[in-house]
């Protein structure tokens, strides 16, 4: 609990820096029409569902953490964000069995994107309360699965960024016809906390067989951020990669995690009494005693 009392005010001050990404009052925020996010070379008009579904797990796990550092004013502040965010993300984007790329109206707008429940993902690994229903969830990996994995050298590569819903691979740019290592573990960690574990070592199977076995690209201990289906790679001994992990941790979840209470997080900040946890000024900017090398100006505003 230290810990999260210690970050608390630079976690408040992130989220309500976003506010201003709202520019039509729907909850969610919004994209500008240039790569704003980490796929710098894919641009996003309006709602998207990968920024989109990382803001709806940004304010369900802001929401539980002031639950637990009794800042009850800012959970409920969170949670009503995120009941109206979830309404506009779903109308938006959802077209009946995946959420499309983004909300505008460009050749890509409704393609296929392996990446779009990565806000799931996260929310699922940390213990977290689902963001959609069962139905979306399971019938987008299934989608993601028959074709962004399945249409691609029949599995053999990974999942491509990509996919038009006509099953072609999506070449507006570089990185939407990407295949990236890093991605296709997350979505194969996803698929195995969705209960698609087959489908799930399928997914990743294909990244072993592209860049590690003897019939791959040779990418032994240097694992590439990624490359494309006639194997034209880019970026050795990348990071991303690393998320290979996150298929340990789906399949062995903390019990910790496992055994805690699945009631909702939002109705818990309805129900639940206001239990001070440690007492926060109304700014939500705790004040630092004094001690030896000053954070100056920062935003925990030291005291020294």
């Amino acid at each position: 609990m230290s810990f999260g009392a210690e970050v608390w005010p630079a976690v408040r001050a992130a989220m309500d820096y976003m506010d201003q990404f709202d520019r039509d009052n729907d909850g969610l925020i919004e994209n500008d029409g240039f790569p704003d996010q980490t796929y710098d070379t894919w641009t996003v008009h309006g709602v998207s569902a990968y920024c989109g579904g990382l803001w709806l797990g940004a304010l369900q796990a802001a929401a539980a953490m002031a639950l637990e550092l009794g800042d009850r004013s800012y959970a409920e502040n969170c949670k009503s964000k995120f009941v109206k965010a979830k309404v506009s993300f779903e109308e938006k984007l959802w077209n009946g069995s995946y959420f499309n790329y983004d909300s505008g109206s460009s050749s890509n707008s409704k393609s296929i994107q392996a990446d779009q429940l990565a806000g799931q993902w996260y929310t699922a690994s940390s213990g977290l309360p689902p963001l959609f229903d069962e139905f979306r969830i399971r019938s987008s990996l299934h989608k993601i699965f028959d074709y962004n994995v399945m249409k691609v050298k029949g599995g053999k590569m990974g999942a491509v960024n990509g996919m038009y819903p006509n099953g072609r691979v999506d070449d507006t740019c570089m990185q939407s016809r990407e295949i990236w290592t890093g991605v296709t573990y997350a979505v194969a960690a996803n698929m195995i906390l969705a209960g698609m574990e087959e489908q799930g070592f399928k997914t990743a199977e294909g990244i072993f067989t592209a860049g590690w076995s003897e019939d791959g690209y040779g990418y032994w201990f240097q694992t590439p951020e990624g490359w494309t289906i006639d194997g034209h790679f880019r970026s050795l001994i990348y990071m991303r990669p690393l998320a290979i992990w996150g298929m340990q941790w789906a399949l062995m979840m903390p019990k910790a995690i496992l055994e805690a209470p699945k009631a909702n997080i939002m109705d818990r900040i309805e129900v639940t009494p206001f239990i001070a946890r440690q007492t926060l000024p109304e700014s939500g900017v705790r004040k630092v005693m004094n001690k030896s090398g000053c954070f100056g100006s920062s935003v925990l505003h030291c005291a020294c």
